[in-house]
């Protein structure tokens, strides 16, 4: 009884995605920030995080992003399929991804962690870039309902 849902209604939101890739020792799921932008989806690493290390081996991934609220009966499931690439950070795009999940005014923002965790212009820094060959959407806000849909 799943019904679908417009996509952006979740990818604008500043959720946690799971990220998931292949290693030799099997899958491997990592949550990250991320932010949709002109059909890609942007996500952070570094020259050196294995989740960078793997995309760059085997591109194949997946990204599950879920918009849940238990009281309000709410749960929105994206599901995002393809191969990504990996490119230099780029800083106002890594800027705009921040303003997403940290405040529209930078002024506002946490500056040990933008300096010692974000690190918006260190030259190690990538993104994990996923324009998804396939997208599907799974709306289940009934299971508090029954077959009514929770708005």
């Amino acid at each position: 009884m799943p019904t679908s849902f417009d996509p952006e209604r979740v990818l604008c939101l500043p959720l946690m995605a799971n990220l998931a890739t292949t290693s030799t020792d099997g899958p491997r799921n990592a949550p990250v920030w991320f932010l949709w932008d002109d059909g890609v989806l942007s996500m952070l690493g570094s020259s050196d995080s294995r989740s960078v290390q793997r995309i760059e081996a085997d591109p194949r991934c997946a990204v599950e992003i879920v918009d849940y609220d238990n009281a309000e009966g709410r749960l929105l499931h994206l599901g995002l399929r393809g191969k990504a690439t990996v490119t230099e950070m780029d800083p106002a795009l890594f800027k705009r991804l921040l303003r997403k999940y940290l405040d529209a005014d930078e002024a506002n923002w946490n500056r040990w962690f933008i300096k010692t965790v974000a690190r918006i212009d260190d030259p190690e820094g990538r993104l994990i870039r996923l324009q998804p060959d396939g997208i599907f959407t799974n709306n289940v806000s009934y299971f508090r309902t029954g077959p009514k849909l929770a708005t």
